[in-house]
């Protein structure tokens, strides 16, 4: 019997997730709900294996080993897994740069 977590989104994940999907819908509804429906069934599919992600390569620089990641390109979707929960805490686009992303939320302590 495998391990079963509990996927819980956080309220910063589910406004990433919805500033891409409106960004898509612009152009192609169609896409956009494509695009929302594969996010969330790789995301949610985290309930086994969460250990399935890397490690994200740019807080492990740091010894911060405790986030981790699925790409579901070009999204990178962190985690953080914790006790029975998997917390979904961001939903970034690769293209971006990371680093500018987090400090941007910390200083600016957007939700």
């Amino acid at each position: 019997m495998t391990n079963r977590y509990k996927v819980i989104w956080s309220e910063i994940a589910e406004h990433d997730l919805e500033r891409i999907i409106k960004y898509i819908a612009i152009d192609s509804p169609s896409n956009a709900l494509k695009v929302l429906n594969k996010i969330k069934k790789k995301s949610d599919a985290l309930y086994r294996l969460p250990e399935r992600g890397r490690i994200v390569p740019e807080l492990r620089e740091f010894n911060i080993l405790q986030y981790r990641e699925i790409i579901i390109d070009p999204w990178r979707v962190i985690y953080k897994a914790t006790g029975k929960n998997v917390f979904v805490l961001s939903v970034i686009d690769s293209r971006r740069n990371i680093e500018d992303i987090l400090l941007d939320r910390l200083v600016n302590r957007r939700s």
